[in-house]
C-alpha cells in the first residue's frame, strides 16, 4: 500500500478542481484583459474566483484579493511591496524566527538594502509570546510578518492577538496563511491582518497560483511592472484556469471544513500515539494542541531522518524531514533550531502531514511498517549515535 503523508509539501489535485479548470485550458482560452467575447468570458470567471476567495476569508471586498503565482510570490510582494511604500516612515520590520524561508530570505534581502529586521523568538514548543511583539515594535516599524500555522511543526502563532497589538500601534500585519488556509477557518477581520498570503496547491488546488489579500487602504508598491492587471498591483496575463481551480478547491474545502479537521486530527493522533507506544525514544516537536489538525513532527532517537525517509519511501510511504523548499539542504531545520532543540534531536525529526485522501487503513499500515524499520536502523547503526531518551 502506497501512503502519502506529505500534504504540507503539496496535495493531490482534486478531480472536481481539474474538471472546473479544463474548459479554461481548452475552449475558454481568452485573455481576461481583452474586450471581445472570449476575453470577457475569461474576465467573468476570474472575478467569480476572486469573489469566492474573498468570501472564504470573511471579506466582502473582492478587490482586496490579488492573484499571484503562489505563496512565495505573495510573501515577497507583501514584504517588498509594503517596505517600498513605507520607507519614508521607517525601515524596521519584525518577523518570527520560524517563518517560511519565503519570508526570512526576503527579510534578509531587505536587511542587505539597509532595513533593520527583528526576529522574534519562540519557546521550546514553538509558541510565540505576544509580549515579545509588543516590546519589539518601534516608531519606525513599518511591517510585522508572522505565519499562521507553521509548515514544519503545525504550531499556530497568536495572530489575532498580534493583530490587536499592531492595530494599537498603527503597524500593518502580514500573515503567511499558506498552511492554515484549508485546514482551519481563516478570517481576515477576526485575525486583524492587513496582508495575508495563500497558495492553492496546499488544499487540493493547482500549483502555480495563489493570492495575496491586501486590505483596502494598505499602501503597497508592485513587484512586477508591465500591464495594469490585478488593478496595477501585479502585472502579467492572469492565470484564469489556475484561479478557477483555486476557487473550486476553496469551495470544496468549505463544504465540511470542521468535519474534515476533526477526522484528520483523530487520524494524526492515532498515528502519533501509535508510534510513541510502539517505539521508545520518540518525542513530539511542538505544542500538543496549538497546532494544525493534521500535522505531527516526531523525533526518533538513534535514527537519521533522511535515512528513515528513504527507507520509508522504499516501503511506499511518503514523509518529510521539513520544508519541501529546503530539501537537499545540509543545514538543520531553522524552525526546530529556533525552538532550542538539540542538534541530535533535530537530525532525527520527521514530519508526517495528513490530508483529504488519508484513510484509517493507511494509518494502520504506517503503524505496521515504521516501528520495525526504526528498530532495524537502530540495530545496524544507520543513524546518528544518540540513544533513545538521550534528549531528556
Amino acid at each position: 500500500m502506497r501512503v502519502y503523508l506529505d500534504h504540507n509539501a503539496t496535495t493531490p489535485l482534486h478531480p472536481e478542481v481539474l474538471a472546473a479548470m479544463l474548459p479554461y485550458l481548452t475552449d475558454r482560452f481568452g485573455n481576461a484583459s481583452s474586450l471581445h467575447a472570449w476575453g470577457q468570458e475569461a474576465r467573468s470567471a476570474l472575478e467569480r474566483a476572486r469573489t469566492t476567495i474573498a468570501r472564504a476569508l470573511g471579506s466582502g471586498d473582492k478587490d482586496a484579493v490579488v492573484f499571484t503565482a503562489g505563496g512565495t510570490e505573495g510573501d515577497n510582494l507583501a514584504l517588498l511591496g509594503a517596505a517600498a511604500a513605507a520607507q519614508s516612515r521607517g525601515r524596521h520590520l519584525i518577523v518570527s524566527a520560524v517563518e517560511h524561508h519565503a519570508v526570512l530570505h526576503t527579510a534578509a534581502h531587505l536587511a542587505r538594502r539597509g532595513y533593520e529586521v527583528t526576529h522574534l523568538p519562540v519557546d521550546a514548543q514553538g509558541l510565540l509570546d505576544p509580549d515579545e511583539l509588543r516590546r519589539a515594535i518601534r516608531p519606525d516599524t513599518i511591517l510585522v510578518s508572522l505565519m499562521h500555522g507553521n509548515n514544519e511543526t503545525g504550531v499556530l502563532l497568536p495572530i489575532a492577538e498580534a493583530g490587536r497589538i499592531c492595530r494599537e500601534r498603527d503597524v500593518p500585519l502580514h500573515t503567511d496563511a499558506v498552511q492554515s488556509f484549508g485546514k482551519l477557518p481563516v478570517n481576515v477581520d477576526a485575525l486583524g491582518v492587513s496582508l495575508l498570503s495563500l497558495s492553492a496547491h496546499k488544499l487540493g488546488g493547482p500549483k502555480g497560483v495563489g493570492a495575496l489579500f491586501i486590505r483596502r487602504g494598505t499602501k503597497m508598491q508592485p513587484l512586477l511592472h508591465g500591464g495594469a492587471q490585478e488593478r496595477s498591483r501585479r502585472a502579467g496575463t492572469e492565470n484564469v484556469a489556475g484561479a478557477v481551480g483555486f476557487a473550486r478547491a476553496t469551495e470544496l474545502m468549505l463544504q465540511d471544513q470542521e468535519g474534515a479537521a476533526k477526522r484528520l486530527c483523530d487520524l494524526r493522533d492515532r498515528l502519533e500515539c501509535g508510534l510513541m507506544a510502539a517505539l521508545s525514544g520518540v518525542e513530539r516537536n511542538g505544542h500538543p494542541t496549538e497546532r494544525l489538525p493534521q500535522t505531527t513532527n516526531l523525533a526518533f532517537a538513534g535514527v537519521e531522518a533522511e535515512s528513515l525517509i528513504l527507507a520509508l519511501d522504499l516501503e511506499g510511504i511518503g514523509a518529510s524531514s521539513g520544508a519541501a523548499c529546503s530539501s537537499g539542504s545540509l543545514e538543520p531545520s531553522h524552525v526546530l533550531s529556533a525552538m532550542g532543540l538539540p542538534r541530535e534531536r533535530i537530525a532525527g525529526s520527521v514530519r508526517f502531514s495528513l490530508g483529504r485522501t488519508t484513510t484509517p487503513e493507511e494509518i494502520a499500515s504506517v503503524l505496521e511498517v515504521v516501528p520495525p524499520i526504526v528498530e532495524r536502523m537502530r540495530r545496524i547503526g544507520a543513524g546518528h549515535p544518540a540513544a533513545p531518551g538521550a534528549w531528556a
